[in-house]
């Protein structure tokens, strides 16, 4: 899964879609994975990294995972691998 190269994304978490004019706003954990998404890191580094990071266990930082990469899609800020 790759996030939508027009995307700007700022340092603090802005995000604004200009295909469509919206806007949201990440927290810092949010941030770090649209970062490593974008880096092309895949679900297994991300994993890694955010485990180390923060005091959370694989899989319920996986559970939670999925369910950012389930609000990217349904908001339109990502493009499929295929």
């Amino acid at each position: 899964m790759k996030i939508k190269k027009s995307l700007a994304i700022s340092e603090t978490g802005f995000v604004f879609d200009p295909s469509t004019g919206d806007s949201y706003t990440l927290n810092p954990i949010g941030l770090e994975i649209i970062q490593l998404l974008r880096e092309g890191k895949s679900r297994e580094d991300i994993t890694k990294a955010m485990t180390r990071t923060f005091d959370v266990d694989s899989l319920t930082f996986e559970r939670y995972y999925f369910d950012f990469l389930g609000m990217l899609k349904q908001m339109q800020l990502v493009e499929s691998d295929e």
